[in-house]
């Protein structure tokens, strides 16, 4: 990965910083990197890993020497800057939603189905932040048992919505402090001491469009569109970290302890299910960690093969950023990444 050129669309972004945060940490010596961004923040200065880098802006003669680009951005912007990366001959990560079900794009999380890399045509997705501890939870169950049902409930944060909505909590929470919520409702995208029932437009099912990617992309990645998949996805007012209360029904029966030694043998997932010490997971704890973390793992009284999980994970980290990595070292330790020329680190 050192020798790589990669290029970080929406670097001054949350993803984005959070991104160069863990390229900082996870190889001592740096890639070369290529900090690209909106017009409004061309021109700024970031610190990596000791390196003061410039950030230029992004346009679609960026990445002319570039083996991979990561962009986090909004739709049009991928859909503008992705092909012109592909033809400049850059493998292009992408973290939203324009490509993600498209035949042509593969949608990874490495753990789960990494070989799906093999057959990328330039562009590679990676899901959305709700999306990838679900699967990554339900992929060695699947494995063992064939999963029928999910029914998942998110409880996601604010980060999800990018820096901005970080910055209108703490905003509304300090103003709303001392507020009296019974002579007065709740302001429009008020978030601050309030729990919102829906992340992106409605569509005409009822769901909402985070909700269907839930489903379309679980079903994706595990290559398995017969499972059916039910979302309701909630903001809450945490700053980092998404969770979900998800219910599961098997093709047979399976024992909680089974359950359990499954999860704790899958790599990037953690078990913390003690009960009766008060051990699981919370966002709070699980900011700034890699891994997916899983407890309360029980049946489910309402089906006699069901289990229910409570299922916790930095949505900035395995959520976006750290997925983006890891599929790059996909790419890398199975020969379809290489560098154009050698590296050092660039502003």
């Amino acid at each position: 990965m050192q020798d790589l050129t990669i290029a970080v669309v929406g670097a001054t972004g949350a993803v984005g910083a959070e991104f160069l945060r863990i390229v900082e940490t996870r190889y001592p010596s740096l890639p070369n990197l290529k900090l690209l961004a909106s017009s409004r923040s061309a021109g700024k200065r970031i610190s990596v890993g000791g390196k003061e880098l410039v950030v230029e802006e992004a346009t679609e003669k960026s990445f002319d020497g570039v083996d991979v680009a990561f962009i986090s951005a909004s739709s049009e912007v991928s859909h503008r800057l992705a092909p012109a990366a592909v033809a400049a001959g850059t493998v292009v990560i992408d973290d939203g939603s324009a490509f993600r079900m498209e035949d042509t794009v593969p949608l990874v999380v490495p753990e789960v189905n990494g070989a799906d890399v093999e057959w990328h045509q330039g562009i590679i997705s990676i899901p959305n932040c709700s999306t990838t501890p679900l699967v990554m939870a339900a992929h060695p169950l699947h494995q063992v048992n064939p999963i029928k049902r999910i029914v998942a409930d998110t409880y996601q944060s604010v980060s999800g919505a990018g820096s901005g909505a970080m910055a209108d909590l703490r905003e509304q929470s300090e103003r709303l402090l001392d507020a009296d919520s019974n002579t007065s409702k709740s302001g429009k995208g008020q978030i601050a001491y309030n729990v919102i029932p829906q992340i992106d437009r409605f569509l005409d099912t009822g769901y909402t469009f985070e909700e269907q990617k839930m489903r379309q992309e679980s079903q994706k990645i595990l290559h398995a569109p017969e499972i059916r998949i039910s979302a309701t996805c909630v903001r809450v007012p945490v700053y980092i970290s998404h969770s979900a209360s998800v219910h599961i029904e098997f093709t047979e029966p399976m024992p909680v302890a089974q359950a359990r030694e499954l999860l704790s043998a899958m790599p990037g997932v953690t078990v913390l299910d003690d009960p009766e010490t008060g051990e699981y997971p919370m966002p709070w704890d699980v900011a700034g960690e890699d891994d997916v973390f899983v407890g309360r793992i029980r049946q489910d009284l309402s089906h006699p093969n069901g289990l229910v999980l409570w299922i916790v994970s930095d949505n900035l980290r395995k959520g976006a950023a750290l997925n983006s990595l890891q599929i790059a070292e996909e790419l890398v330790s199975r020969g379809r990444l290489k560098p154009k020329h050698t590296s050092g680190v660039t502003g």
